[in-house]
């Protein structure tokens, strides 16, 4: 496995910040960590990085143990933090190149060019990154991830600050990452990870609450479903107030539910005993990655 997380534990003061998890993550593999703010997702990075000392436990990166190996261990990870840190009077191209040397990079002038052009940095590379908008200093932060070709990818927030279409492009880089290499990947956005994830992790209050791929995940959750019906006739709400509609238009209604069979078979009833014609019947399963994140980090 290119990461084994086994038994880990983190205390601040009285708080366990990681209550004694455990999972692993092998090549080629794309998994989204996540969880609500303060459930241990940073926490758990820095430690996987060395950046923190676990309390209790044991990480691995392929191979070897992160405690007791940490300069070998920062060779083989890319990792871009929630916080970024750059160092703003220094153009992209000489940050870059800088970061490249504490990696004792081979051929540095084409590895930094190759980063560049991976993270969309071309047009801007030769600014100051205190010139730069939040969006392309999050790009400066991951070709630097990027600049020593790691095999393992540690990513929290890659996505934040950018635009919808920097979205797109960020998430092709880390999908084209992820065919040879090992990712981690935390974010709020869950539009991206169900995009870009192979598996998904989920952590609350420390604890992992759900390891599956996606499609498990919803399966395993009681599905809401959208039924929208279309009538040739224009009725009153008071008709449907049972089943709690919406109004889209003058004749069609929304009915979200949890058992389809028994209000679709309502729904009948009501239009036979009004004399009503339906002229459409549609109904749509609307479980995701955010109904089922809702459902696991509200339990406790």
């Amino acid at each position: 496995m290119s990461i084994q997380v086994t038994n880990l534990t983190k205390i601040y003061g009285t708080q366990k910040a990681v209550n004694n998890i455990s999972f692993s993550v092998k090549k080629g593999e794309i998994v989204g960590f996540l969880g609500p703010n303060g459930a241990g997702k940073s926490t758990t990075m820095k430690m996987l990085t060395g950046y923190l000392q676990p309390d209790n436990g044991s990480l691995q990166v392929c191979g070897l143990d992160v405690p007791s190996n940490p300069i070998a261990v920062k060779k083989k990870i890319g990792y871009l933090p929630e916080a970024n840190p750059l160092y703003f009077d220094m153009y992209v191209k000489e940050y870059l190149a800088f970061i490249g040397g504490v990696h004792q990079v081979s051929n540095l002038a084409f590895e930094v060019n190759r980063a560049i052009e991976l993270t969309g940095l071309t047009l801007e590379s030769k600014k100051k990154i205190s010139q730069l908008s939040k969006g392309y200093k999050q790009r400066v932060g991951l070709a630097a991830a990027l600049i020593h070709s790691p095999e393992v990818l540690i990513l929290d927030e890659p996505t934040s600050g950018l635009d919808p279409n920097q979205i797109i492009e960020i998430r092709n880089v880390i999908k084209a990452q992820g065919v040879d290499k090992t990712v981690l990947f935390s974010s709020h956005i869950l539009q991206e990870v169900e995009a870009i994830c192979d598996r998904i992790i989920i952590i609350n209050k420390g604890e992992i609450v759900a390891d599956d791929v996606l499609t498990n995940l919803t399966a395993n959750r009681k599905a809401s479903n959208n039924i929208t019906v279309e009538l040739q006739e224009t009725v009153d709400a008071s008709i449907f107030a049972a089943l709690q509609p919406k109004q889209v238009s003058t004749t069609k209604w929304l009915f979200t539910t949890t058992n389809a069979g028994a209000t679709r078979k309502q729904l009948m009833e009501i239009v036979l005993n009004n004399h009503l014609n339906i002229v459409s019947l549609s109904n749509e399963s609307n479980t995701n990655l955010e109904d089922v994140f809702r459902d696991l980090t509200a339990k406790k």
